[in-house]
């Protein structure tokens, strides 16, 4: 067990923060004057990601996605109380540091990411964490993967990225490393879980 080791997603996976990301993207749209639909944008940013969304709409609109993402961000930001954990996730963390399983996390959050963790007292879990300020290639590039895979000497066959969206199945199997997600997936190096708790069983026998 030693060698195994779990590199975190963070929204969707163990951050409840869906609604709070919204509320910051509908009052983003709002101040430039963007119709907002919340499924619309909820199905897109799910397949995607923010970025993309943020990206399209700029270039729809003649605007700087750059100037959207930062009044995004800040607004956001003032959402932080809105954020709370995944039901399991601190029970997960703990069973997966008792194990002696080594805990990383790499998500497109940005700074806030450490704020959010310090105050939900999760940031000790944590060996080290990238966010999308680390200056590595967004997902699914395997960049930020290979980068924790190398300083860290892991395992490829014991290294799982734990994600809630297909681009995250997608990191994982372009890194060459195992996959735990809430979505079914063709890759045969994903293993599907209902809730967070499912975790520690995927492991009982290894």
């Amino acid at each position: 067990m030693q060698k195994t080791a779990f590199i975190w997603d963070l929204d969707g996976t163990l951050l409840d923060s869906y609604e709070a990301i919204l509320s910051g993207i509908e009052e983003t749209f709002a101040q430039f004057s963007i119709p907002y639909d919340k499924e619309k944008v909820r199905e897109f940013i799910l397949r995607y990601s923010v970025q993309d969304l943020l990206e399209q709409v700029a270039e729809e609109r003649d605007l700087d996605a750059a100037v959207l993402n930062q009044v995004r961000a800040q607004s956001l930001s003032e959402k932080n109380a809105q954020v709370v954990l995944m039901p399991g996730a601190r029970e997960v963390l703990a069973w997966a540091d008792q194990a002696g399983i080594q805990q990383f996390v790499y998500t497109h959050k940005g700074g806030n990411a450490f704020t959010i963790l310090r105050a939900l007292g999760l940031e000790s879990y944590f060996t080290e964490i990238l966010t999308s300020q680390s200056g590595f290639e967004r997902k699914p590039s395997p960049e930020a993967a290979n980068y924790l895979l190398d300083k860290y000497q892991l395992d490829f066959e014991k290294t799982y990225y734990i994600g809630d969206r297909t681009l995250d199945v997608e990191f994982a199997q372009n890194s060459g490393i195992q996959s735990i997600n809430f979505l079914e997936s063709s890759y045969e190096g994903n293993q599907r879980i209902q809730v967070l708790a499912d975790i520690p069983y995927i492991f009982e026998d290894k």
